[in-house]
């Protein structure tokens, strides 16, 4: 695993993020912005008219890129495309649920958390 980690650090991996657009501005203000040249961002800021369909594929766009390491993604929109969320079961890139400021983070529903819960035998 810490072969793993080196590799993605010397290979300078991205950290994708889908949220609503004041998560997104955060992130971007922290530098984690980045258009390639086939014009594809790492990041997709969710509104009231995001559809589903949208949502679910740039979540199965980010899991297919090999330059992402990491998804980030509000709890409450993750909640919508629940069952893709499921099924990607790879290590990289992870997916880590945060939390949004429309609603407070829930760790029972947390994919990588319930992961961890079946490891380690605790409900």
């Amino acid at each position: 695993m810490a072969a793993l980690a080196a590799q993605m650090a010397q290979d300078g991996l991205l950290l994708a993020v889908i949220a609503d657009e004041d998560t997104i501005t955060g992130f971007l203000l922290a530098g984690v912005g980045n258009i390639d040249t086939r014009k594809k961002s790492n990041y997709l800021a969710v509104d009231s008219k995001t559809s589903v369909r949208t949502i679910e594929a740039s979540f199965k766009e980010f899991t297919m890129r090999d330059d992402i390491a990491v998804i980030m993604i509000s709890q409450n929109v993750a909640n919508l495309i629940r069952p893709a969320i499921e099924h990607h079961i790879k290590p990289i890139p992870a997916v880590l649920e945060i939390p949004s400021k429309d609603a407070p983070y829930d760790p029972n529903q947390d994919s990588l958390l319930k992961r961890v819960r079946i490891i380690f035998g605790s409900s």
